[in-house]
């Protein structure tokens, strides 16, 4: 971190940690094309790239997420205000899953929720608002933790180097201990995620499907 001071550091990480959300009002209530939804998309995310050149969602991308079955086709061209939901979900998971795990954990959800009807108490939109409120003070939790390392690294750093000064290499150590805090955090809350998603689609059933192909060809070959 390049600050001096503590306000200049945790002014520094917290523009680094700034996060658009695509609030629920702001979703079109009727169906968009394909160059619309990825306007759409670039408009109310574009504070989330790391480089202005950064793509948000592309053509492609949108096709390929319907090829792999995490979004269902659009009708006559057009997507649903469903269809923006399950993007917006896909575009935060593909940070840190597999187009796999994606599938796995969004299966359920369009098989139950998809088109479903706005009189139903719970449909995607009614998922989304929930989601999107706890997402606000989840925020403000994991700010707070953020700053919490960083002094616990900078209090463990001093400690263990009282008489080294602050020059560009305790400042790499520094940056590069608060980067494996973050790192290690990061990792052992994906495993969570992964344990819950096997837990939605186990991989035995995938290995069993496999075995199953296996044999299936073998039998075939027989036969010939």
């Amino acid at each position: 971190m390049v600050g001096t001071t503590l306000e200049e550091i945790q002014l520094e990480i917290r523009n680094a940690i700034q996060m658009d959300y695509i609030e629920p009002a702001d979703i079109p209530a009727i169906e968009l094309y394909m160059d619309q939804v990825t306007t759409f998309m670039d408009k109310h995310l574009s504070n989330n790239k790391r480089v202005s050149d950064d793509k948000i969602l592309t053509k492609t991308m949108i096709n390929n997420y319907t090829k792999n079955h995490l979004l269902p086709p659009p009708e006559k061209k057009k997507y649903s205000k469903d269809h923006i939901i399950l993007l917006i979900y896909t575009y935060y998971l593909k940070n840190f899953l597999s187009i796999g795990d994606i599938q796995k954990l969004l299966h359920p959800m369009i098989e139950t929720y998809f088109n479903a009807p706005e009189k139903d108490s719970v449909n995607l939109t009614s998922i989304y608002n929930t989601i999107v409120d706890l997402a606000h003070d989840q925020y403000q939790l994991d700010k707070s933790g953020i700053f919490e390392s960083y002094d616990i690294v900078c209090n463990k750093l001093k400690e263990q180097h009282p008489d080294t000064p602050m020059d560009e290499n305790m400042k790499y150590l520094q940056d590069f201990t608060f980067v494996a805090l973050l790192s290690y955090d990061i990792y052992l809350k994906k495993q969570l995620v992964e344990r819950i998603i096997d837990e939605i689609a186990p991989p035995q059933e995938e290995s069993n499907s496999k075995e199953d192909k296996k044999e299936s060809k073998k039998d075939s070959k027989k036969k010939a």
